[in-house]
């Protein structure tokens, strides 16, 4: 029978999309798709990171002037990643993006990890975008004599650090009502306008980028004067270590080319267009990038731009201008110029995100109501106002540090998977018609893949096991629900149910240890790389979410299921090969279900 690893063949992905009833407008050409691509890059990424690039914090060393180098350092890893994309969308114009060339090439575990790994660049992403947009807003109408409450406009972890804030704010019951009411208003307005249309948001979309880059060359006319040569000396005060801290710090910058392939399936010609739209938004972010970060590094020294609050560095554009004295209207124009940047990000990502949860749901690894067309405007209207509700809800009541943490390893795993797919799709099909072919074999996907891998290693401690944690809980969700729903390998399709009960709860059991000794390991080397002192409970440590609730969910759902199933296709007449790997699972699910809740016991009472 097909196991989680089975993979969907291209052409019956082809065949699925062509005679879905619900299929997408093909209305794109390839200006709007190079614009989509702008329009997702150059946001909060060049708006926000580069201070904290440049200066560095508590976890990671700065580039200092060596900025501009990092750029050129995250812009290469990028090309290859972009070359890759751009074969596989073009061979595969399908929505759905790394998700839907994961299940041509890994088999349908891997498209379901990446699948839900995507979902950590668009919507978790997305979150993050709009909270910066509503600081961003909230400073610019500040200086028009507006001024917000910031009881209504931030989130209650972030107004907990300012005195007085939570006794001042009004209350119910007791308790502060404090929430970021800006963030959802624009995460609203978007939703409503990506469900008028593909043609109609790709205009709106269009209007955006154009703004936003007259407003960056702005920036660089205006302050290019204050430039002294002299603040780039040393070029690289952290050495090369801080050049690559930096790579993959800004890397933010450049998430957003890859959510072009989204839209393959809206695309007139997407053999054609995906490569040219993938490339060329790539090239055009990259130049204006490394011109910002010279004139940026250029007007403040080093030394001085340490010596910075961590507020300050997060508005980095504005923070240049106050210090070479550029105020009044040239200010004002850049700091709208940042909002209309973020709002052409949250646009971006909330046009692709849904476009993977409809591939999904296609496949049914999701609830169908994700894979549901709007009759009149052909746009994806379930997931579309799911994903505009889930996101908007988050970033009233998160911050913005606790969702970046996850953004840049989702990503740079994603493009990891993306490069193995072209490798292994050369070697599996190489007869295939390509429209395009990513130039040097797969020397190309290769060197994509060591440099992916390259600045995972310099991301901040906590990001490797946030994202473990994440990936963990997607587990639970595919063996709870997508094993027995897939449309390729579910039950439902299934010659003999007990063999696939059987199946599914074996590989839950093993994926189950999988995922705790992965998080695990992870624990060990974020508590390792961030200096901290291993005392013999350390492992107890730890009241973040990131370990104790997969670990809960494992427990709770995973393993029961995993214990039903087997005990379930036990009393049926299967072979006793199989019934050997049910008796395993359910000795395993049920010694790691003890397991893990006599560890939270103890972290508890720790």
């Amino acid at each position: 029978m097909r196991g989680i690893f089975s993979t969907k063949k291209l052409d019956d992905i082809l065949r699925d999309a062509e005679s879905a009833t619900g299929s997408l407008r093909r209305a794109l050409g390839p200006v709007q798709i190079t614009l989509l691509g702008i329009g997702a890059i150059i946001g909060a990424g060049i708006f926000a990171t580069i201070g904290t690039a440049a200066a560095g914090d508590t976890h990671r060393l700065g580039a200092g002037p060596g900025l501009m180098l990092s750029f050129i350092i995250a812009a290469v890893v990028c090309a290859f990643v972009a070359l890759c994309y751009a074969e596989i969308a073009a061979m595969v114009p399908i929505s759905g993006s790394a998700y839907t060339y994961s299940y041509a090439t890994l088999g349908e575990l891997i498209a379901w990890i990446i699948g839900w790994d995507l979902i950590i660049e668009y919507a978790v992403g997305n979150v993050a975008v709009a909270i910066s947009w509503a600081n961003y807003f909230k400073t610019l109408v500040r200086q028009g004599g507006i001024i917000i409450p910031d009881w209504i406009s931030m989130d209650l972890v972030t107004a907990r650090k300012i005195p007085g804030l939570i006794e001042s704010a009004p209350h119910i019951l007791g308790v502060p009502i404090v929430f970021n009411s800006l963030a959802i208003m624009i995460v609203t307005i978007i939703t409503l306008i990506l469900l008028v249309g593909i043609r109609e948001s790709a205009w709106f979309n269009a209007g955006m980028v154009i703004f936003k880059l007259i407003v960056l060359t702005f920036f660089i006319f205006v302050c290019f004067h204050s430039v002294h040569t002299a603040n780039w000396t040393p070029l690289l005060p952290n050495g090369f270590v801080g050049v690559l801290s930096g790579a993959a710090v800004i890397f933010f910058a450049y998430i957003g080319f890859d959510a072009v392939s989204t839209v393959a399936e809206e695309s007139k010609n997407p053999q054609r267009d995906m490569p040219i739209g993938i490339i060329a938004s790539l090239i055009v972010c990259t130049f204006f990038y490394i011109i910002i970060a010279g004139v940026f590094t250029g007007m403040i020294p080093y030394k001085h731009l340490v010596q910075m609050l961590s507020n300050q560095q997060a508005e980095p554009l504005t923070l240049a201008m106050e210090y070479a004295n550029i105020k009044g209207l040239a200010l004002t124009i850049v700091a709208f110029g940042s909002v209309v940047a973020h709002t052409a990000v949250l646009f971006v990502f909330q046009l692709g995100q849904p476009r993977i949860f409809f591939s999904m749901a296609r496949d049914g690894l999701l609830p169908r109501m994700f894979s549901t067309v709007h009759p009149r405007f052909r746009t994806p209207w379930g997931s579309t106002i799911l994903t505009g509700a889930a996101v908007g809800i988050f970033s009233m009541f998160t911050s913005l540090d606790e969702m970046v943490d996850l953004t840049n390893i989702g990503t740079l795993f994603a493009f990891i998977l993306v490069c193995l797919g072209v490798i292994i799709l050369r070697v599996k099909d190489p007869g295939r018609h390509r429209p395009f072919r990513v130039p040097g074999g797969i020397v190309t996907p290769i060197l994509g893949i060591i440099g992916c891998f390259v600045l995972i290693a310099y991301l901040p401690p906590s990001s490797w096991l946030r994202f473990a944690a994440w990936l963990n809980i997607g587990a639970v969700i595919y063996v709870c629900y997508g094993s027995i729903t897939s449309k390729l390998t579910g039950r439902a399709v299934a010659e003999n149910k007990a063999l696939h009960d059987t199946q599914t709860a074996y590989s839950g059991a093993w994926l189950a240890v999988f995922g705790i000794a992965v998080i695990a390991t992870t624990r060990y080397a974020d508590v390792h790389r961030a200096g901290q002192h291993l005392t013999p409970g350390w492992y107890f440590e730890s009241p973040f979410w990131t370990l104790t609730f997969p670990l809960l969910l494992n427990a709770l759902l995973l393993c029961p299921t995993v214990v039903t199933r087997a005990k379930r296709a036990l009393t049926s007449d299967i072979p006793e090969s199989a019934r050997t790997k049910a008796k395993t699972a359910m000795v395993v699910g049920g010694i790691l279900m003890v397991a893990i809740l006599g560890y939270l016991l103890a972290v508890w009472k720790y």
